[in-house]
């Protein structure tokens, strides 16, 4: 068995500023995209981060999230995979990601009881 080799795709960007993160996740493909990746802790392949939208639509999305510092693409044995960049973005803006991930997660689950 081959050990699976982890290659960069493109350099990576430092995480932006606050209000730069905020736009990014404030598109609900995004955020979504993003909360995939955060729920996942590992890369995952490019299309089982989106359902409802086109491969190029996609390809635009992880721009602006890569542009912003929030992913990286890598190649993983010849297949395209999206990395969140979990360490730095807690390094830049501490506590941000777990909150928004958690708020997301929270605003997808079924409600159990009406309140």
């Amino acid at each position: 068995m081959t050990q699976a080799k982890y290659l960069p795709s493109a350099p990576t960007k430092p995480v932006a500023a606050l209000p730069t993160v905020l736009g990014a996740l404030h598109d609900p493909v995004r955020l979504e995209m993003v909360r995939r990746l955060s729920n996942a802790a590992a890369p995952i392949r490019c299309a089982a981060l989106y359902d409802a939208i086109n491969k190029s639509t996609a390809t635009h999305h992880f721009k602006i999230l890569r542009e912003a510092g929030l992913i990286e693409r890598l190649t993983i044995d010849g297949q395209t995979f999206q990395n969140l960049r979990t360490d730095a973005i807690e390094h830049a803006l501490p506590g941000l990601l777990p909150s928004i991930v958690d708020a997301a997660n929270r605003a997808g689950a079924p409600l159990d009881r009406a309140e």
